[in-house]
């Protein structure tokens, strides 16, 4: 894909780095107790999903490595959901919070499943040249 130079530019990465960013924010206001277990996983596995799908640029050389990573991200996301759930239950955010967070994960997860079934148009030797 031409048009896109480099991994800061795809949707997929966008609203990976918003999705983080709202955990980040919504996770600096539950409890102190929760710092080295849901706050530590629920961050992990968010910021994970733009990483891995950085990386997945990197490797669009090779179309199968490229799928991989995005294999990988579309993982993370769904560990992350697994913690806004988490969260949910334990009390620490709206249900409204956690609709919307998880509606934004099933955006991405579609937008990162549209992304490795067109691989090859982003792996394209031309487009990386």
């Amino acid at each position: 894909m031409s048009f896109v130079k480099g991994f800061s530019e795809l949707e997929t990465y966008k609203l990976a780095r918003e999705i983080s960013f709202e955990i980040y924010r919504l996770s600096r206001l539950f409890p102190l107790e929760e710092r080295y277990s849901l706050i530590d996983q629920i961050r992990r596995s968010s910021r994970s999903v733009g990483a891995q799908i950085a990386e997945s640029w990197g490797k669009r050389r090779y179309e199968k490595h490229f799928i991989s990573k995005l294999t990988d991200a579309d993982a993370e996301l769904f560990e992350t959901q697994h913690w806004i759930s988490t969260a949910l239950e334990c009390g620490y955010l709206e249900k409204i919070i956690h609709d919307e967070l998880l509606k934004k994960c099933n955006v991405l997860s579609k937008k990162i499943n549209t992304m490795i079934l067109k691989a090859d148009k982003f792996c394209n030797i031309k487009s990386i040249e």
